[in-house]
């Protein structure tokens, strides 16, 4: 599907991004990526990446502009929304600009999508989206629901719209283990909570993700992919072993464990070898056939959280991700 095809990534100089367009460009060997992104400076160390490759261009400009997005869309077949302001404190100190990026962003989108007749749209989403507790997840929430109600906008023009949700992703800039990593001199790892568990996904499995979600969508699905979990205290202990752990209590806006699905949305999903997908509410795509292929719908009342999941990655599992990344931690 992605062969030789015209592909737009907004947020595309962030962690997601930068491992997105090496893989792409390896597996479908696209005619081209365009990387949309309001930072010039990231643009430019990105570049440095990319510099023979004329596959690759880059475009500045900010999801909060629509006129901006149409021109951007010019020829484009398929795009990957990224682009969000992501950091949970941040967003709550400034909840107008958050509302703006994730919520106005995503509706410009939208609307510059279909009218672009763009074939395809999948937007990343995150675990805080289910039962939001910060203003972060209330405006993902938002944004994945005008994502899956865009469909019923497209009509004739025939764009699909699908959302992949995931949650903590290892290495990424921002992310607990290059933090710990950064920290371990001092001897001491701050911990939010003792009892806290998070999902663990590698960046590389949020790119397939996004590749099975253009290959299997009908439009309106959110998927989730099946991961491991890991308390923190463990994962603080492989990263650092020397270092002595003290609790430091949780962050406004932060959950003892993640969420990626909730019980109100165990009706609607259904369970496949690899993931989940939550089908549409609306409109009864969430019985339809096409969208369900061979799923099997979830007990009544499945949540799908890191605390109660069935598979937890070992120290050694996490030991050999770590040795194997860490030329790369923190710095995607």
């Amino acid at each position: 599907m992605l062969k030789n095809s015209t592909i737009l990534i907004t947020g595309g100089t962030g962690s997601f991004g930068n491992t997105f367009v090496p893989m792409t460009l390896a597996k479908y060997n696209p005619k081209k990526i365009i990387i949309f992104s309001r930072d010039e400076m990231k643009q430019w160390d990105m570049a440095k990446k990319f510099t023979d490759d004329n596959r690759v261009r880059f475009f500045i400009g900010d999801v909060r502009d629509k006129e901006r997005l149409y021109r951007a869309l010019d020829g484009v077949d398929y795009v990957v929304h990224a682009a969000a302001t992501k950091i949970v404190p941040t967003a709550e100190y400034n909840p107008f600009e958050c509302i703006k990026t994730n919520v106005n962003g995503a509706m410009n989108l939208i609307d510059a999508c279909i009218d672009k007749k763009i074939k395809g749209v999948v937007a990343l989403s995150t675990d805080k989206a289910s039962s939001p507790i910060n203003l972060y997840g209330a405006t993902k929430l938002t944004s994945d629901k005008l994502f899956v109600a865009g469909n019923a906008y497209s009509g004739e023009h025939g764009t699909k719209f699908s959302v992949v949700r995931y949650g903590n992703v290892m290495g990424s800039r921002g992310s607990v283990i290059p933090f710990f990593l950064s920290v371990r001199d001092k001897g001491v790892l701050p911990i939010t909570d003792d009892r806290m568990t998070r999902f663990m996904i590698s960046l590389e499995q949020g790119v397939e993700l996004v590749w099975h979600a253009f290959e299997d969508m009908v439009g309106g699905e959110i998927y989730v992919k099946k991961i491991p979990s890991m308390k923190v205290t463990d994962l603080a202990r492989v990263v650092a072993p020397e270092c002595r752990q003290e609790e430091v209590g949780i962050r406004p806006g932060e959950k003892l464990h993640e969420q990626m699905i909730g019980a109100e949305d165990a009706y609607y999903t259904f369970e496949y070898p690899e993931h989940f997908k939550i089908l549409p509410t609306i409109n009864d795509w969430g019985s339809c056939a096409d969208r369900i292929k061979n799923g099997k719908k979830v007990p009544e009342g499945f949540v799908y959280a890191s605390d109660n999941n069935l598979e937890w990655m070992s120290d050694s599992d996490l030991q050999g991700w770590i040795e194997a990344n860490k030329h790369k931690i923190g710095a995607i």
